[in-house]
């Protein structure tokens, strides 16, 4: 079992893991129940293309022309980006108050040292409404956990 401030953050999730389950659990919240999903209008995004990563992160492309896609999964203290490298599959996770957006040519986000970018396309603008509402979840987040000022 891993402890939470060792945790490797990006997992190969490829083949179910209990422990990578109960590990993603504690550290970015239990997953929405079907009806919570219903009622956020989806927790999920559709696939992105996969413009650029961080140097950190680039075992985990594709090494070959091919074109690269991740989604985002919402979670109650954050987010899990999962990456597909084509047959496997790795799982990012990204608590909230780690997470950073920058909107650029597209989108890109930060966390722990590391970035990834999504290509502006169709499915990046199919997929505005849900990077709407998880921005919005992001600033509540902040808001409930805001440092009072010196």
């Amino acid at each position: 079992m891993f402890e939470l401030n060792t945790i490797p953050l990006v997992l190969d999730t490829t083949y179910y893991n209990k422990e990578h389950k109960e590990l993603f659990n504690n550290f970015v919240g239990q997953p929405y129940t079907f009806f919570e999903a219903i009622k956020r209008r989806g927790i999920g995004s559709k696939r992105m293309i996969v413009d650029k990563v961080s140097p950190n992160l680039n075992s985990i492309l594709n090494t070959v022309s091919d074109l690269n896609y991740a989604n985002i999964e919402m979670r109650k203290k954050g987010i899990l980006i999962h990456i597909t490298k084509g047959l496997r599959n790795f799982t990012w996770a990204i608590p909230f108050y780690h997470l950073v957006f920058y909107k650029t040519d597209g989108i890109s986000i930060h966390a722990q040292g590391k970035f990834i970018h999504f290509k502006k396309s169709k499915n990046f603008y199919e997929n505005k409404n849900f990077l709407r509402s998880l921005l919005e979840e992001k600033v509540q987040f902040d808001e409930r956990y805001k440092t009072p000022a010196l």
